[in-house]
């Protein structure tokens, strides 16, 4: 197997499975663990690959997204955390817009569960963690269903979106960056979030210490149109505070 062979097996096993780590495919690829980490980097300096202690996970872009399984897999406790904090800001809330993706179905959770509330959500999933519960109406966009994630798109959901008044929206995205703002690789993904973010008066972001940095196709916001950015602690704190200049608020936990 040449250089270019083995890349496009690690590529692939980390897309498959959200990370890479240099002893397991050096055990695969039946070569040595330096090999593996100079494919690595060889890998990050074309974007495809963002390097970790010990191996290294896929850098979403215009032409790749990683699925909602494959997200349901990484940095499980840090999500958990991220979700919890970021429930704990709903203030006086009670129509609430909880975007697509695995932290924002663990912010849905994490809500309360003593006190009414309205969810709007593109997730399926999420819609149907929340429709038993008693004490919230739970409202599901329309529209086309992207099968990676399982969230609806198009017109049909901005649509919606745009008779709404929220008060406040749980936004995700694919590449967090102070340059280029925030990012996802699908437009009709961007249009919904941006709607979203129109029909909504207060906006928390949330984000993996991974999105930060990276860059994808289609931006649909800017940092500084959050109250606050919700991460974990893997995100340097000088970093957080480079964010905070521009306005939110940066909770690292």
């Amino acid at each position: 197997m040449d250089a270019d062979d083995r890349r496009h097996e690690i590529l692939s096993v980390a897309r498959r499975d959200g990370m890479v780590t240099v002893t397991a495919i050096a055990h695969t690829l039946a070569v040595s663990q330096e090999t593996v980490r100079r494919d690595l980097r060889a890998l990050e300096e074309l974007g495809l690959v963002r390097r970790v202690q010990g191996g290294a996970h896929p850098v979403e872009s215009a032409g790749y997204e990683t699925t909602l399984a494959a997200r349901a897999r990484r940095y499980v406790p840090q999500k958990t955390r991220i979700a919890a904090a970021a429930a704990d800001l709903l203030g006086e809330a009670e129509t609430v817009f909880i975007d697509e993706g695995f932290t924002p179905q663990l912010i849905a959770e994490a809500l309360p569960e003593n006190r009414p509330l309205t969810v709007i959500t593109a997730s399926l999933a999420t819609a149907c963690r929340m429709a038993g519960r008693k004490t919230a109406q739970v409202i599901l966009l329309g529209g086309r269903v992207r099968g990676g994630t399982m969230a609806t798109v198009d017109h049909w959901a901005t649509g919606m979106l745009r008779e709404f008044v929220i008060d406040l929206a749980y936004i995700g995205a694919n590449g967090i960056s102070r340059e280029y703002g925030l990012t996802t690789p699908d437009p009709a993904v961007g249009e919904v979030k941006a709607q979203a973010i129109r029909s909504s008066r207060r906006h928390v972001l949330i984000g993996i210490h991974t999105k930060f940095g990276s860059v994808s196709f289609c931006r649909f916001a800017e940092p500084s149109q959050f109250e606050a950015i919700v991460t974990d602690t893997a995100l340097p704190s000088a970093e957080a505070q480079r964010y905070a200049l521009l306005g939110p608020q940066v909770i690292r936990v």
